[in-house]
């Protein structure tokens, strides 16, 4: 797993304290895209967490860049992401 990742990961729990957070690198599929040139990597996230509960879309994906701010531009390029109240997690997961 690479250091952004993990990054990432770590700043989410820290500021969310998710049931469950997934964070992949896409990076390699967007290989030769302006935003790899500079450096930056493209990432998926999957976060499940109670503070997302009652919220709408747009007001998880602000909190979710809210905790990234910093990372952003430098570090993510782009950034996919799937935010769900542990009341919306289908899977089996949390």
């Amino acid at each position: 797993m690479n250091d952004r990742v993990e990054r990432i990961r770590a700043r989410l729990e820290q500021e969310l304290a998710p049931l469950s957070c997934e964070v992949d690198d896409d990076s390699a599929l967007h290989a030769g895209h302006a935003g790899a040139a500079s450096g930056a990597g493209h990432y998926r996230v999957r976060i499940v967490a109670d503070a997302f509960a009652g919220k709408s879309r747009l007001a998880r994906h602000r909190l979710v860049y809210d905790c990234l701010h910093d990372l952003m531009h430098a570090d993510i390029h782009a950034l996919a992401i799937i935010a769900l109240a542990p009341s919306e997690a289908t899977d089996g997961s949390p």
